[in-house]
């Protein structure tokens, strides 16, 4: 039986955050949709979009409920899809790893990620695989949120596009053979 995934890019609606570093998720979703020829379509609490890949269903959301209540519409689209947990990818921005790092996890904590602590809340733990894409810390203390909010600098930007491209290699990687041996082959 074909194989069915659920792409879960986070990030924030609006065009004032449409660039900003907590919005890789959606920028990442956005690249995968493109190449893989397929647009989105706002649907329940979230755009929405689905191709198939070698056999596999893969259906990507970009949830529509604000990052703090992204467990909403991942809730509602593995449930409605019927995806369990485990083939879930939810790509997400991530302070801890510094600018130019993505790692592909299997499980783990929200470390403090307001969209993935509501994942948590609302899907049944932390038991989903998780694209951190490392956008660093190079902000004073207490300028946290003004940070994420904010775009990406010259350097960086020259950078993304490459990045972007890498992480939607592992998203499809993980599609089609697993998470395991995606990161074997791209965590290094």
């Amino acid at each position: 039986m074909a194989k069915k995934h659920l792409i879960v890019g986070l990030g924030n609606i609006g065009m004032e955050y449409a660039d900003n570093r907590h919005n890789i998720g959606f920028m990442v979703a956005n690249e995968l949709a493109k190449q893989a020829s397929v647009t989105f379509s706002t649907l329940r609490y979230a755009y929405y979009a689905e191709y198939r890949q070698r056999g596999h269903g893969i259906y990507i959301i970009k949830p529509t409920t604000y990052m703090n209540l992204s467990g909403k519409a991942v809730n509602y689209w593995m449930h409605e899809l019927k995806i369990p947990l485990e083939d879930i990818l939810v790509i997400v921005d991530d302070l801890a790893l510094p600018f130019g790092k993505i790692r592909l996890r299997s499980k783990g904590s929200s470390a403090g990620h307001n969209g993935l602590k509501s994942i948590e809340a609302l899907c049944g733990g932390q038991h989903y695989p998780r694209l951190r894409f490392g956008i660093g810390d190079n902000f004073p203390k207490g300028r946290q949120v003004d940070y994420v909010l904010s775009g990406f600098d010259n350097d960086e930007l020259m950078e993304l596009p490459q990045l972007i491209e890498r992480s939607v290699q592992m998203v499809n990687s993980f599609a089609h053979v697993g998470v395991e041996l995606t990161m074997t082959q791209f965590n290094r």
